[in-house]
């Protein structure tokens, strides 16, 4: 399996990752305590007519995140060939 790193506003729709690291940022603590950790699995749901904010489920939660904070959280995507 190969496995590619991006930031977690890059995640196409519907599409999964695993969270990787949060940057050290103003809303570190916040995206933590929203269940964006290292491990965690996160899905792009969909985004506002406007393009933000985007929403994603993490946890069994879901969470509305502007583009700057999910920029924040690097995630592991699995490449399908």
């Amino acid at each position: 399996m190969e496995y590619e790193l991006m930031r977690l506003c890059e995640l196409p729709a519907h599409a999964a990752g695993v969270v990787e690291a949060v940057d050290e940022c103003d809303m570190r603590e916040r995206l933590e305590g929203l269940g964006l950790t290292p491990g965690a699995e996160v899905v792009r749901l969909f985004s506002a007519p406007c393009g933000e904010p985007t929403a994603y489920s993490v946890r069994g939660s879901v969470a509305a995140l502007r583009r700057r904070d999910a920029a924040a959280v690097t995630v592991r995507v699995r490449i399908w060939d």
